[in-house]
């Protein structure tokens, strides 16, 4: 009889932990040893013993904490088998940001998978989410709510295209997540159409320069420093979130403020944001795209580590799967 993963995984203080391959995934504090989905700050930390993951992970990482973040890294491809202790260790796309991954384990003949932050959107800078049939497929649920529905992501890029055309003397400031989502926008550009330079905040530069190593075509871009800002007119500037309002951006000049996130849904957040061009474009599933995840997974029982957790594990328990949630701290709502 198959081991059920329950037997083996465990949520703990420091994150979900397998027992029998010795390691944490994704752990909120520095362990022995660490399996990493991918490198936003909430799931990628400095300070462990040993770390496995992709290799654009361990390299966005590098450029994150320095050379030293680890005392030993490995590098996983997609597909690679892996074992650790008792443990079968492999890789899947998760379709979130370049190096993303599901993490499957298989145990005592039982699967489980870890998914990471996913989503089920074409993104050009990384593969597309893989579905793996698993005993206990474990989610996030960022946005596990019904009102959650991201529309089009080319409708969305084309209201940029459409700002700079109704404004000829303001520039369109799109404020972006730094990894991630700030190369989508710009791929998405791209493949729009665009392509004049696109002019990045200075803290875009570095995860943008290591993109384009790893071999991502992201077109022309060029720095928005304080002393150019009055030659830039009419162009795309993406900043952080964060800098919308702050004194740079008024070196622009009056730019249209936009901010790209699937947080834009609601108009209270849009506002805090202050974005007058509120973008839906999101690095996470939207309600029904975690629905149709739970059926294309195929498990009689999904785990929830973090987000909107109670809409989705009624939603789930309604489709006659079992569900529970792991409520696992040390995760962001930040996308």
């Amino acid at each position: 009889m198959a081991l059920h993963p329950q037997t083996w995984l465990k949520a703990l203080p420091g994150g979900l932990y397998c027992e029998p391959g010795g390691f944490f995934i994704d752990p909120s504090r520095p362990v022995d040893r660490a399996v990493i989905t991918h490198g936003h700050g909430d799931h990628a930390r400095a300070g462990h013993g040993k770390v496995a993951a992709t290799a654009e992970t361990l390299a966005i990482m590098g450029v994150r904490y320095g050379d030293g973040f680890a005392r030993q890294t490995q590098a996983l491809g997609y597909g690679e088998r892996l074992s650790l202790g008792d443990v079968t260790l492999m890789l899947e796309p998760a379709g979130h940001i370049l190096g993303s991954a599901q993490v499957v384990l298989e145990h005592g003949g039982g699967r489980a998978v870890i998914s990471g932050d996913y989503k089920r959107r074409f993104d050009p800078t990384c593969p597309p989410f893989t579905p793996v049939k698993c005993d206990v497929f474990i989610t996030e649920a960022t946005f596990g709510l019904p009102v959650f529905h991201h529309p089009p992501d080319r409708q969305e890029i084309a209201k940029i295209l459409h700002a700079r055309d109704l404004f000829p003397d303001r520039n369109v400031l799109v404020g972006a997540y730094s990894l991630g989502k700030c190369q989508r926008v710009i791929a998405l550009l791209r493949r729009a159409g665009y392509d004049r330079p696109i002019y990045l905040h200075g803290a875009h530069q570095a995860l943008c320069d290591l993109y384009v190593q790893l071999g991502q075509d992201l077109g022309v871009l060029l720095p928005a420093t304080v002393a150019d800002t009055a030659k830039i007119k009419n162009e795309i500037v993406l900043c952080p979130p964060s800098a919308i309002g702050e004194i740079w951006s008024r070196r622009l000049g009056d730019p249209v403020p936009a901010v790209a996130s699937g947080w834009m849904r609601i108009r209270a957040r849009a506002k805090q944001a202050r974005a007058e061009l509120p973008l839906i474009i999101s690095d996470h599933c939207d309600w029904d795209e975690l629905l149709q995840t739970v059926q294309d997974v195929g498990a009689p029982e999904i785990w929830v580590t973090h987000g909107r957790e109670e809409a989705l594990i009624h939603a789930i328990a309604q489709g006659g799967r079992k569900a529970r949630a792991l409520s696992l701290v040390g995760y962001e709502d930040e996308e």
